[in-house]
């Protein structure tokens, strides 16, 4: 069988600063088909229309995409709250968040198939200091730099 080696794009969007209807068009607009869900706490009231709960039936009914959770691309909740606290620099939490995913070899377990037409949500408004940019740079690495990455703002 032959392995498709055409690129794979993939955007990224956070929730936050963003209005509901700014949200989900950002989405349609982009073609979205699947929503992976990476952030670390996705049930927390300040998550508002982009909780766990509510977003599956969100995005199926407004951008006719499906939603899945992807815990294995949230960073682990000590490393999360030691960046929160300012108890390291964003390069000291980058550099742990990619030896996090490399210890559970994601590259391996996740097919770039999922990826395809997909946006990795996070809370972070840009991508310069989310996590989600970081999971993308490094799957890319390990992935022959076949993910064309857009990030939504």
């Amino acid at each position: 069988m032959k392995r498709d080696d055409k690129a794979v794009q993939v955007a990224t969007i956070g929730f936050t600063g963003k209005s509901a209807q700014e949200f989900f068009d950002l989405l349609k607009n982009a073609h979205v088909r699947t929503v992976l869900d990476i952030r670390l706490s996705n049930t927390s009231q300040l998550a508002g229309f982009a909780k766990k709960q509510d977003l599956p039936f969100f995005l199926d009914k407004i951008c006719g995409a499906g939603y899945v959770e992807m815990p294995e691309l949230a960073p682990e909740p000590d490393l999360f709250k030691r960046y929160k606290a300012n108890e390291m620099k964003w390069d000291e939490f980058a550099a742990a968040y990619v030896d996090v995913i490399a210890k559970r070899r994601v590259e391996s377990n996740l097919d770039i198939d999922l990826f395809r037409s997909a946006c990795l949500l996070c809370s972070e408004h840009l991508p310069h200091h989310c996590h989600r940019q970081i999971a993308l740079e490094y799957l890319n690495s390990q992935w022959n730099s076949r993910l064309k990455i857009t990030h939504l703002t």
